[in-house]
């Protein structure tokens, strides 16, 4: 489809759109009332035209009107501040994979930074064990010995670790560290949050390269794999929204920095959003499913390959069709 073909095709919704986003922000008392329902349909419509535009390199005029239109859409609908189960139940089921899909770039950049020095460093430290003391200290490579052994009460703990339920709270404390720290540094130019992706990347690989090679990746791939498929892409997509803050900054176009950072933000926190939830997923199934000795290995990781396959379905899928 040409930009010519791609603006014709879709100039009816865009028109309506901008005129029912006219009427809100007018405060315009017309005979019937805006459909909020309407609205949130043409919204995710112009989110997920915005994300083929921008795949597609379309024209700066299409792909500015179209982050223009979603923008002004977003700080309509986010205006109304709704609470409880049902403003949760569309987060969930529409706005944050919509928002995921329309951010499409940020999270593919910010998944190769996290991937490619997982996949480096886990090879070079496999190849030459030695390299683990340049990313931990003998101490702490023995203590990850310990944790993944064959004799090790709990797979991944130490054995004065805490019980299930503190363990819980550790994993979400910890998680949700690791997803502000890519997410606020992006105030950084996303200079920060490059590093961070890097570097947290790095040191998992480091790691599993590490034990790997000691002969543990029964126990520790059977540990990380179920969970991983929610704190991994938790984190890739709090790096996401921190690069999404960098590049207003950076680049803030027509308008001011503020107003960049501000428009930003208001786009970036959805996906913040979701990813908290994700954390708490994790956070969950590390301890009470990841640590278990009881469970059979075919089982962890049938479980996990569904988890997988389930997240990123449900972003790539959930809210496409929605009305």
């Amino acid at each position: 489809m040409t930009p010519l073909q791609f603006e014709a095709r879709y100039q009816a919704d865009w028109e309506e759109l901008q005129r029912l986003l006219h009427r809100l922000q007018r405060h315009e008392r017309v005979p019937e009332p805006v459909s909020a329902e309407r609205l949130a349909s043409l919204y995710r419509r112009a989110c997920e035209q915005l994300a083929l535009a921008r795949a597609r390199a379309y024209p700066t005029h299409i792909i500015e009107r179209l982050n223009q239109l979603t923008s002004d859409a977003h700080q309509v609908i986010y205006q109304q501040r709704e609470l409880g189960l049902g403003r949760l139940r569309r987060l969930i089921g529409r706005d944050f994979p919509c928002v995921v899909r329309a951010h499409s770039a940020y999270v593919w950049l910010a998944t190769a930074v996290f991937a490619v020095p997982m996949v480096t460093l886990g090879l070079l430290v496999y190849l030459n064990p030695d390299l683990i003391l340049s990313i931990v200290d003998p101490r702490t490579a023995a203590a990850f010995e310990a944790m993944y052994s064959d004799t090790a009460k709990s797979i991944g703990r130490l054995d004065n670790a805490e019980r299930d339920w503190a363990m819980f709270g550790f994993y979400i404390r910890h998680n949700i560290g690791i997803g502000f720290q890519c997410f606020a540094s992006g105030l950084f130019a996303g200079v920060g949050t490059l590093f961070f992706l890097a570097f947290n990347g790095a040191y998992i690989g480091g790691i599993a390269g590490y034990l790997t090679e000691r002969g543990l990746s029964s126990t520790f791939y059977s540990f990380v794999v179920t969970h991983g498929a929610f704190e991994l892409t938790a984190i890739v997509l709090t790096g996401a929204a921190g690069l999404r803050l960098g590049h207003a900054l950076v680049a803030p176009g027509p308008r001011t920095r503020r107003e960049a950072l501000i428009l930003a933000a208001r786009e970036a926190i959805v996906i913040v959003y979701g990813a908290v939830g994700l954390f708490l997923i994790a956070a969950a199934i590390e301890a009470f499913w990841s640590s278990a000795r009881w469970i059979p290995l075919p089982l962890k990781y049938g479980v996990a390959a569904c988890c997988w396959i389930g997240v990123l379905g449900y972003l790539w899928r959930q809210g496409r069709h929605a009305r």
